[in-house]
């Protein structure tokens, strides 16, 4: 049975802990920054000398720490695809824009325990050239922007930031900046657009990829807040050691936000790829289960933006055998390890790492309304399909769970959907669509029975009123 291990969150929540900085030091805090600028000049066999900067780096590669913001991306290798030569300043920023339904996991480190953050920024900064880079905070979270902000006060106050830092001859400034509560601010494009103040339209990829053209046309990098903390830990441990927790190519360790309807919905930091999706939800030193005589009916395993799972689903996932050859071994959707590659072979992502849970209590199609309701509110509209598609959408299941559905919104609702994904200058086609796609094909039964119900009611069959004609897609024939 997996334990919680708390390695970003060991401090936190702990009787006395506090977000000042002398709380900080007394807890071993800016030690990793220490040892990161005093590192030497490593000789390689083939007399070639490996500076500081490139140590960390490398280290930071080897760890196999993989973006906890949402792709799984290694961070080792977006660092690499940075352009050093190009001349230009290298800008870092911190994507502190958490705004995926169900995640409440990076501003549990902003509110508790900021200087590991700012630790965490300062080495990668270091590692990868930055002299100036930028925290761009969620709109909603002023605490946390004020929590920030003192942080970096307190930092500069102690040498750890600012001019010469250390006495080291790095120089460096981080500066907080809060976005106006757009969830496509979340998109790394985006969200340097917003901060370069402009509408946040994202950008296309190829050419702006922000390694190349980010910040003001210059090289940039974009990371988590949890990915940021996770370098400090990386310098302290070393990266062997910090490869040896969680499971190969899922290195680490995860904050896991549950929600939903569990008896104890909350934040948990387990290794990568140790708990299972069940233990996380029933477990006791987890979710603690469902409420009394509830049933589980499904679950959204990484933010909202993810392919929901329904209860009792079986996944057919690659493993490596006794003998080392790759087989396909049938797994239970609560016995799939919570990690990144377990869930996209399962035709999910991991995410955000934020479980929402569904018992059978909830009408499904109000669940769906839901978040539909929320993608058509923050498309930025700037892609034709996403724009006008998401609001299709929208209108539709809220006429259904209003009262006003028909047999056929289920087909309708899947057309646009699949003419939304992979037609959008960012993934946000994709996180609108895919809710649809998957909740209405795994209960598709659900939303017939629901408009038929809706059809025999409402005079007839005659269909909607016209109090209620949203987004009426044309009756069949």
């Amino acid at each position: 049975m997996s334990q919680e291990y708390r390695l970003i969150l060991k401090n936190a929540d702990q009787p006395g802990y506090t977000t000042d900085m002398d709380c900080y030091l007394r807890h071993g805090g800016y030690g990793a920054l220490k040892k990161a600028l005093a590192l030497p000049v490593k000789d390689l066999p083939d007399g070639k000398k490996m500076t500081a900067q490139e140590q960390i780096r490398e280290d930071v590669k080897a760890s196999g720490l993989r973006g906890r913001g949402g792709a799984g991306f290694s961070c080792g290798l977006k660092w690499s695809f940075v352009d050093r030569k190009s001349g230009k300043p290298i800008y870092l920023i911190c994507n502190a824009d958490e705004s995926e339904p169900g995640t409440f996991k990076d501003r549990q480190i902003i509110y508790k325990d900021p200087h590991q953050l700012v630790e965490g920024m300062i080495i990668s900064c270091f590692a990868n050239d930055v002299h100036l880079a930028y925290i761009y905070i969620r709109g909603e979270m002023p605490d946390g922007a004020r929590i920030l902000k003192k942080a970096l006060a307190d930092a500069r106050a102690k040498n750890f930031l600012g001019k010469n830092i250390l006495g080291s001859g790095y120089d460096l400034e981080i500066y907080v900046h809060r976005g106006a509560g757009a969830y496509i601010c979340g998109e790394e494009t985006g969200l340097i657009e917003s901060l370069e103040g402009k509408r946040a339209y994202p950008r296309i990829k190829p050419p702006y990829f922000p390694a190349v053209l980010g910040l003001y046309m210059c090289p940039t990098i974009v990371n988590n807040v949890e990915t940021l903390a996770a370098v400090k830990h990386i310098v302290t441990m070393g990266s062997a050691e910090y490869a040896k927790l969680g499971t190969p190519n899922n290195t680490g360790t995860r904050i896991v936000s549950v929600s939903g309807q569990v008896k104890k919905p909350g934040y948990f930091e387990v290794e990568v790829g140790k708990a299972t999706i069940g233990e996380l939800i029933f477990h006791e030193k987890f979710g603690g289960g469902l409420k009394d005589g509830r049933k589980l009916k499904a679950i959204i395993p990484g933010g909202s933006s993810s392919k929901v799972f329904k209860a009792g689903e079986k996944f057919k996932l690659k493993r490596k055998g006794a003998d080392g050859q790759m087989t396909a071994v049938e797994v239970d959707m609560l016995d799939l390890p919570y990690d990144f590659d377990s869930l996209q072979q399962a035709g999910s992502m991991s995410g955000s790492g934020a479980i929402i849970v569904v018992d059978d209590s909830t009408d499904i199609v109000s669940v769906l309304a839901n978040l539909s309701e929320f993608y058509a509110h923050e498309s930025c509209g700037q892609c034709t399909p996403c724009r006008e598609g998401s609001l299709w959408m929208n209108k539709a299941l809220h006429r259904m769970s209003h009262g006003h559905g028909r047999k056929q919104d289920a087909d309708y609702l899947l057309n646009i959907a699949q003419n939304i994904q992979g037609r959008t200058i960012c993934a946000f086609g994709e996180a609108c669509a895919w809710p649809v796609l998957s909740f209405v094909n795994k209960f598709k039964d659900e939303f017939v029975a629901k408009g038929a119900a809706d059809e025999a009611k409402n005079h007839g069959g005659a269909g909607p009123t016209n109090e209620m004609k949203i987004a009426a897609s044309p009756r069949a024939d």
